[in-house]
């Protein structure tokens, strides 16, 4: 078979790692492998490249996505749709991985409905992919941020200062929680978790009056202007407070161990899917299992809340 592979919507760490997977089953098998540049881009555009064992060779460390990724509002519209359905028709290409966040999933589903065989696996830092306990490039993020989190923790500490980390995940806190818990934060605050904002200046405010010599939060994007917090937080405290907010540095860098191992295991598991006539799902880890699902069952639906939130107020 001729099987096309692309990535779309915001890169993770790991998805060169899943295309390396992808690309060297389907060659285990006997497929040809095209990537396509630039996401639903490079559909509509027509432009893809035939991959090989050599082409994928060291890509498996390397953080981003080779093939590129972008976010193509106009794939919304039938027309430029059906434009990419036909230029995988006029290449003989059977089979379509698309490798992504929810908008990728619903692009995959939508050319699903034109009769191209797709398969959706779950690439973003967010983790907010229903059907799946983890999502590519989740775990490099967590580790980002922790990372970040213990040098702010050092400076935070010498000069008497609540720190506040701002991190990414929109709607999901899961990345929020992962690394606060990691980090020994003292408030973790995400859509699921909220705070109310008096109850904690109070707190940290009973905590200088104990001698403590820090404070460290970690919020979800979007809930808080964080350096206006900062600003109430030293106003009203009696520490001084900064916010650092990460941004797209939790995108970049290297995949770590867990997420080349996912995205391998993914990339190969989409393989067998289609040697088996498997199509109009979504991959997913589930108990450390692969398992799949229609797209219908997982585009627009929130994964329920991550069991770590239980500990959140136990050992914050």
């Amino acid at each position: 078979m001729k099987i096309g592979v692309l990535t779309s919507g915001g890169d993770a760490p790991g998805m060169n790692a899943a295309i390396r997977a992808v690309v060297r089953t389907g060659d285990f098998y006997g497929h040809e492998v095209y990537g396509i540049k630039d996401g639903y881009r490079g559909l509509v555009d027509n432009d893809m490249v035939l991959l090989d064992h050599k082409s994928v060779s060291g890509m498996l460390s390397r953080g981003g996505t080779f093939l590129g990724t972008t976010r193509l509002p106009e794939f919304l519209q039938l027309e430029t749709r059906k434009k990419a359905a036909k230029n995988l028709k006029d290449r003989g290409i059977e089979a379509l991985i698309t490798i992504g966040g929810d908008g990728t999933y619903r692009g995959a589903m939508d050319l699903s409905q034109l009769g191209v065989k797709c398969i959706g696996l779950p690439g973003t830092i967010d983790n907010d992919i229903a059907g799946t306990d983890y999502t590519i490039g989740f775990a490099t993020a967590v580790e980002t941020i922790v990372d970040a989190i213990d040098k702010l923790r050092d400076t935070s500490s010498s000069h008497q200062r609540v720190s506040i980390i701002e991190v990414m995940g929109r709607r999901c806190g899961d990345l929020a929680v992962h690394a606060g818990i990691c980090g020994g934060a003292e408030f973790i605050i995400t859509p699921e978790n909220p705070v109310n904002k008096e109850t904690m200046i109070k707190t940290i405010k009973h905590y200088k009056d104990e001698g403590r010599r820090h404070a460290i939060i970690v919020v979800t994007e979007k809930i808080f202007n964080v350096h206006e917090l900062a600003d109430e937080i030293s106003n009203l405290s009696g520490f001084s407070s900064r916010a650092t907010v990460l941004g797209y540095i939790q995108r970049g860098g290297s995949p770590c161990p867990d997420d080349r191992i996912l995205a391998s295991r993914m990339g190969e598991y989409a393989i067998e899917l289609i040697n088996d006539g498997i199509y109009g799902v979504c991959v997913g880890v589930r108990d450390n299992r692969m398992v799949y699902l229609p797209f219908a069952n997982i585009v627009n639906q929130f994964r329920p809340k991550s069991q770590l939130y239980s500990l959140v107020k136990k050992v914050s």
